[in-house]
């Protein structure tokens, strides 16, 4: 009896309504109007809504707020929308300089207590020692709303509750280096986020330059030393990985200073290399920082000229050279052979002694 929608009559496709609720027949028990069903047809209901309203949104509805995640319907409390962003910019980290904007505003309008701040500086700082490869993210994430959240109570801005969240987690750090597998692993990833925002925090100074935080210099340096004073494998795989992002950071503001710990931690090494009962491939691992750190860091400060280049005045003469073994299969290049080679050649032939003597 029914029929589809396309074909409905002109008053049902109006109302939008299917025609199978319509069609009801009315059939009397008995008498000739057997042969005579009767259609009871609804009348025809016109709305007075218009397309062209204006859009409604009920009393504390901020319209600046929005879902990032496909399908999310109603109401969300700070924790959900901050993870909702958190989330977003792990799966899609290009979407950070055309949103993180607007996110900042809509957080000045929200985070307006010490507790607001205090749950916002806990859950970037969760997503970025929890989740893999968020550091860096999270990093940049925190020094931006340190120089954009409006809010700045007694108890401190975003940027000193962050360092005070951080501290939590450094003053542990010797318990957290000799704990167990998952206590060093959530330590190690502290240990990086920590790394990054000394590379990416900015400090405006009273003159109006920017400046790193040199409350995190000391702390990393310290974490290094918590870091080989218990040399199992991953805490130096930690190490190493926290030495190739900041190194060379690291040694230049300690020289601006007159001091040589990289000196000091560089021979550290070189103890963990012969004394530790280390892997062989994680104290391959340590001889090859140590000679990154000889070629200074792997630093280039100046190029010459094609047409001019040779092995004595230009650091990238031989970038393109293949690369060479020495019959105990050290691989090497012919770049800086005085120095690199020398430098590792040292050491395994002082490695080769001390196992010799061990055996």
């Amino acid at each position: 009896m029914s029929e589809s929608f396309d074909r409905a009559p002109e008053h049902l496709r109006q109302t939008r309504i299917s025609t199978s609720s319509q069609d009801k027949i009315s059939v009397p028990d008995s008498g000739p109007a057997m042969a005579k069903p009767q259609v009871a047809v609804a009348p025809v209901v016109i709305s007075k809504l218009s397309a062209n309203a204006p859009e409604f949104y009920p009393s504390g509805y901020n319209p600046n707020f929005s879902s990032f995640e496909d399908g999310c319907d109603g109401y969300l409390t700070l924790t959900e929308y901050v993870q909702d962003f958190l989330n977003h910019l792990t799966e899609q980290p290009g979407c950070f300089e055309t949103e993180i904007e607007q996110f900042a505003e809509t957080l000045n309008g929200w985070v307006t207590t010490d507790e607001a701040l205090q749950e916002l500086v806990e859950l970037i700082y969760q997503q970025a020692t929890s989740v893999p490869n968020f550091s860096y993210m999270g990093s940049r994430l925190c020094n931006y709303l340190s120089h954009h959240l409006t809010i700045n109570p007694q108890s401190g801005n975003f940027r000193q509750l962050l360092l005070q969240r951080c501290r939590t987690e450094y003053e542990n750090r010797d318990q957290a280096a000799k704990g167990d597998e998952t206590t060093r692993k959530q330590f190690h990833a502290f240990v990086l986020f920590l790394a990054e925002l000394y590379l990416n925090l900015e400090i405006k100074g009273t003159k109006g330059q920017v400046t790193r935080a040199e409350v995190l210099q000391a702390g990393l340096g310290e974490l290094l030393n918590a870091l080989f004073s218990n040399p199992v494998d991953n805490n130096l795989i930690c190490a190493v990985k926290l030495l190739k992002l900041t190194g060379s950071v690291l040694e230049d503001a300690w020289k601006e200073k007159g001091k040589n710990e990289m000196d000091e931690m560089i021979q550290r090494i070189e103890n963990v290399v012969l004394d530790a009962n280390c892997s062989r491939d994680v104290k391959q691992m340590l001889l090859k920082l140590v000679e990154l750190r000889s070629s200074n860091w792997g630093r280039v400060h100046a190029t010459s000229p094609y047409r001019e280049a040779t092995p004595e005045n230009d650091p990238n003469y031989f970038m393109n050279e293949p690369t060479f073994y020495t019959s105990d299969g050290v691989p090497f290049t012919a770049a800086d052979p005085g120095i690199s080679m020398t430098l590792m050649m040292r050491w395994i032939q002082k490695l080769k002694k001390h196992m010799k003597n061990s055996a």
